[in-house]
């Protein structure tokens, strides 16, 4: 990647940007600046206006008001392409993928070179290859179909096709939401190359430790508004949770008393289509049972084998003291299992649909009568969830695509605990949600398991496993190192048996 033009003054000056969405003011006469080769990173609650500044900067969104400047020059892009072409590439939350083309071809859309009506796919040919050597995963093969690839996969093709524009500004939404910790810290090394050749770097997360790791500065946005920015050696975490929720956060892992009881969800050997070994597990009502884990170790195969997504060939589930030969999602729910998929574009969601068809329509029982479904009891029911979880949505009539990702991860859970199911299996359940939100989320899972619900509670963030657990397995490989309690576990100790598989020493 060349590097940007040099300039004395910021990289990028936002003033007064104000936009509109009908009756909702998304951003209200925001203010950001940053300086070259910075990363500066901009937080806020989902739905604070952090990724519709972004698409103005971008070009896909249009303000009403305000102004912009790129190295001292008026900037105003008509379309992203214009924005691209300025040196403004973006990493959105919601990956922008085409997964019936290959990884060279997704990196190239609109940017290939052409001769005469003819693509040169020869033309990009190195740099694709460098993009992908900065990102240290051989797999990531140029020619590899992207509908193969997992979340994860997906995520660092999304990276590095970033990587392949000679950047002025790479925006990052957040980038490590479906990565390992590994891949995280090889991503921090990426940015800091990215700083040191001047390239400006903003960065939106809702991991306040990663932030404060990486980024030099901050801004933080509530409703639609800046309220706070300055250097992020002079901010504490408690101090940024503050700007961003108008208050201080008086716990981060509410507990909620609660007791094990009888087994209700047991795995004996459970041998998935794509999965290394067999797994054995036993979760309890009123558990809540955490599996720790890099990316690619089988966690998410595990949760699709359990609820009947994969083929199972062998091994035994039994729920509730039964155990049949076969299962599908659908006899899964009629036990009482639910899982909430960590691919919630492909699995998890209908986004193209209102909420309250996302919410209520895989259970319409309860507004169904002589064949009639009511819309208005779907209605009164979905507002009740958006109410119960915090979901900012305009009204249960709006579709979800568009909503922010932390707001349809939110939609998501709301379908699940809309069918009461018994057991629940959370995959990754916080993804790209904001930390008062998580902390409200903690809270349900607390109080769900009070009522008698088992929870297992598969997640990539340890310290989240060990605020709410009452055990900890771990999977290394496909292979689970066994649950043991969760006070008798160490951040270390988790990560250790991750990736070693052993069992380390609390």
């Amino acid at each position: 990647m060349a590097s940007p033009p040099a300039t004395h003054g910021p990289r990028l000056q936002m003033r007064g940007v104000v936009k509109r969405f009908g009756a909702t003011l998304a951003l209200d006469g925001v203010d950001l600046t940053v300086a070259p080769g910075e990363v500066h990173a901009l937080i806020g609650e989902n739905g604070a206006g952090k990724s519709t500044l972004m698409k103005v900067l971008s070009g896909a969104v249009r303000p009403d008001a305000g102004t912009m400047q790129l190295d001292g020059q008026a900037f105003a892009p008509v379309g992203p392409l214009a924005a691209r072409a300025a040196g403004v590439a973006m990493i959105y939350q919601e990956l922008t993928l085409a997964p019936h083309l290959t990884v060279e071809q997704n990196l190239t859309l609109g940017v290939e070179h052409h001769r005469l009506g003819f693509i040169q796919r020869g033309a990009y040919r190195d740099r694709v290859a460098d993009a992908l050597a900065c990102l240290n995963h051989p797999e990531l093969r140029p020619d590899a179909p992207v509908r193969r690839l997992s979340p994860a996969g997906r995520q660092l093709v999304e990276i590095a096709r970033a990587l392949l524009l000679d950047a002025r500004i790479l925006v990052m939404d957040e980038p490590t939401s479906s990565l390992g910790l590994a891949d995280i810290e090889h991503l921090f090394l990426v940015i800091d190359a990215l700083r040191q050749s001047g390239v400006s770097v903003v960065y939106i997360s809702h991991f306040l430790e990663e932030v404060q790791q990486v980024a030099d500065r901050y801004t933080v946005l509530r409703d639609g508004r800046t309220v706070g920015t300055g250097r992020l050696a002079d901010a504490t975490q408690d101090r940024l949770v503050e700007l961003m929720i108008g208050r201080k956060l008086d716990e981060m892992f509410p507990q909620v008393p609660h007791a094990p009881g009888p087994p209700v969800l047991e795995l004996k050997e459970l041998l998935g289509a794509r999965m290394t070994a067999g797994a054995s597990l036993t979760l309890h009502r009123g558990e809540i049972l955490g599996l720790a884990g890099l990316v690619g170790a089988g966690r998410t195969e595990l949760a699709r084998a359990i609820f009947g997504l994969d083929i199972v060939r062998g091994g035994m589930v039994r729920v509730a003291g039964v155990s049949r030969s076969k299962h599908s999602p659908a006899d899964r729910l009629r036990e009482g299992v639910g899982l909430l998929s960590e691919d919630r574009q492909s699995e998890g969601l209908a986004v193209g649909r209102t909420v309250a068809e996302n919410v209520t329509l895989s259970r319409p029982a309860p507004f169904t009568r002589w064949g009639f479904v009511s819309l208005r009891g779907m209605h009164r029911a979905t507002s009740r969830w958006i109410d119960a979880l915090g979901i900012r949505v305009r009204g249960s009539n709006q579709a979800v695509r568009e909503l922010s990702g932390g707001n349809q991860q939110k939609v998501a859970l709301a379908r699940l605990l809309h069918h009461d199911v018994d057991v629940l299996i959370l995959d990754e359940p916080t993804r790209g949600i904001d930390v008062a939100s998580k902390a409200q989320i903690y809270r349900l899972i607390g109080e769900l398991a009070a009522r008698g619900k088992a929870v297992l509670v598969i997640s990539s963030y340890v310290p989240e496993l060990l605020g709410i657990c009452d055990r900890i397995a771990v999977m290394h490989r496909g292979r689970l190192v066994p649950p043991r309690p969760a006070g008798e576990w160490t951040e270390h100790a988790i990560i250790a048996a991750a990736a070693g598989g052993r069992e380390a020493s609390a």
